[in-house]
């Protein structure tokens, strides 16, 4: 027994680091009763039992030290589920956007806000795409103007702001359409054709049977043709949502004013100018009329001479018929 204790006595030095004095308690009272169960049938037995002993001391040993240990172990395996279920942080991607907006301003001159426009595009690195200016033919009906732009799309507020100076807003309107998943789409199927790529070429590197390096080539040549389509539609689809679109129509804010009439001496003048040149048209149109007669003259000499030949013969039979005497009555 005192061989137990001595063996047993130091357990608060195993176990600096241990919770609490109740854990260690519990430690000590669990180790004495197992200590006296196996003590008790220990002097009965005879001195060749001592490596029982031995083991039993040993696996007391391994319970004290695991039981003031309980708590950190939970701990950490608790620290490790949540490391385990918690998801890695990752930089969230942002969503690709092709956007487009419209604007509608109403500015007093459409010459002068078309130069503006010109340099606030300039400014904000854009591109003019389209211009169309539109001059009423009737004063009742104002002057419009359309532009299309397009600039990078993280100028968009600031070109649309800008635009926005020029006059009194009547309209403004944003569309976004999401093309997430169209180019994650679009960039794993080009993964998988270039590794597929890659594949055939070495397979047509190896020695083999003409058919089968034909078909190797004709597989390359249908995953190529696959790569260059879906890289062009991710350049486009790229391209769209680097640069942002804007519809901008300008109206005038008054009615388009028609030119003053002229004066009474120049319509008069106008009106001569326009009655001479006349004349002078009909005149080289008549004499080019006569040239054209005298060139077709032969012909017309011989319709008029057949028409001449028809009616004298004509005439001489009426006149034959009339001159002809008439038989006698029969009574």
């Amino acid at each position: 027994m005192k061989t137990h204790l001595k063996t047993y006595s130091p357990p608060h030095q195993l176990h600096p680091h241990q919770p609490n004095n109740s854990t260690t308690r519990f430690a000590v009272a669990v180790f004495l009763t197992l200590s006296s169960a196996i003590a008790l049938p220990s002097c009965a037995v005879s001195p060749s039992s001592v490596g029982g002993s031995a083991d039993s001391s040993s696996l007391e040993n391994q319970i004290v030290a695991s039981a003031p240990q309980s708590v950190p172990a939970a701990a950490q395996s608790k620290t490790a589920a949540v490391s385990k279920t918690a998801p890695p942080e990752t930089a969230a991607t942002p969503p690709q956007l092709i956007k487009k907006a419209q604007l509608s301003v109403v500015v007093k001159s459409i010459d002068a806000s078309t130069k503006s426009v010109t340099d606030i595009v300039k400014k904000q690195q854009g591109d003019i795409l389209g211009f169309q200016n539109q001059k009423p033919p009737d004063s009742s009906i104002r002057q419009t103007a359309t532009v299309e732009i397009r600039v990078p799309q993280q100028k968009l507020e600031t070109t649309l702001d800008a635009l926005s100076k020029l006059g009194s807003v009547q309209n403004r309107g944003l569309a976004a359409e999401d093309v997430t998943a169209q180019l994650v789409d679009s960039e794993a199927r080009l993964r998988n054709l270039r590794k597929s790529e890659e594949v055939v070429l070495k397979i047509m590197e190896r020695s083999g049977s003409v058919g089968d390096v034909l078909k190797a080539a004709q597989e390359l040549s249908n995953i190529r043709e696959s790569i260059e389509r879906i890289d062009a539609q991710l350049k486009s689809l790229r391209n769209q949502v680097a640069y942002s679109t804007i519809s901008l129509t300008l109206e005038a804010a008054v009615s388009a004013q028609q030119d003053p009439e002229p004066s009474l001496g120049l319509q008069v003048q106008e009106t001569w100018g326009k009655a001479t040149h006349s004349v002078g048209e009909f005149t080289l149109g008549l004499f080019a009329l006569g040239i054209w007669l005298l060139a077709y003259s032969p012909y017309l000499l011989l319709i008029a001479a057949g028409i001449y030949g028809f009616n004298r013969l004509k005439k001489q039979h009426l006149a034959a018929k009339i001159q002809a005497p008439k038989p006698p009555a029969v009574n």
